[in-house]
């Protein structure tokens, strides 16, 4: 779980989403998901157990409420209705590099969903591959994830291509 304001002023939540329960931090972390759904509820988590860490909710407070959520056991007043979650990122893909792998490939915030067209990155125009092998130089790939995956057969696409967290890609799709 990614909680950089862990024992700050965010609210620990519960979202059910498309019929599932997610525990965590409403911190923009469930947000993508809650965007796209249709079904949706929040709830804002008023219980604290005692003692509580300032670094470790994960275990403390939201690791309990998940039993509970899981046993169908939750006491009155552990959950307060909440109209949703306060803080909410676009639901649409992030047209920019997301992470860099000790490879060097760069995992885009784009969501693979045909391998048509290129892939502009920088001045470059990347053309789709399926497999490192099939790869003639830079390319893109859908990935395990789901997601946009920019790499180079046997060596770093970062470096050859000068990408950082945050570079702008952009699909273009062929006419």
């Amino acid at each position: 779980m990614v909680d950089p304001g862990v024992g700050g002023r965010r609210d620990a939540i519960v979202a059910e989403i498309g019929g599932r329960r997610f525990v965590g931090p409403d911190n923009g972390l469930l947000s993508i998901l809650w965007q796209r759904a249709r079904r949706r509820k929040c709830w804002r988590i008023a219980w604290r157990p005692r003692p509580l860490s300032a670094s470790f909710h994960g275990r403390d407070l939201f690791a309990p409420v998940a039993a509970a959520l899981a046993t169908g056991r939750v006491p009155r007043g552990w959950l307060a209705p909440k109209a949703r979650p306060d803080v909410l990122l676009p639901a649409s893909d992030l047209a920019q590099v997301i992470y860099i792998d000790h490879y060097g490939n760069a995992v885009t915030g784009i969501r693979f969903t045909n391998p048509d067209g290129f892939l502009r990155v920088g001045k470059r125009r990347l053309g789709y591959a399926r497999t490192f092998e099939a790869a003639h130089g830079p390319f893109w790939y859908g990935n395990s994830m789901g997601l946009v995956e920019i790499a180079l057969p046997r060596g770093s696409a970062a470096k050859r291509l000068g990408l950082r967290v945050g570079s702008p890609v952009r699909p273009q799709r062929t006419a």
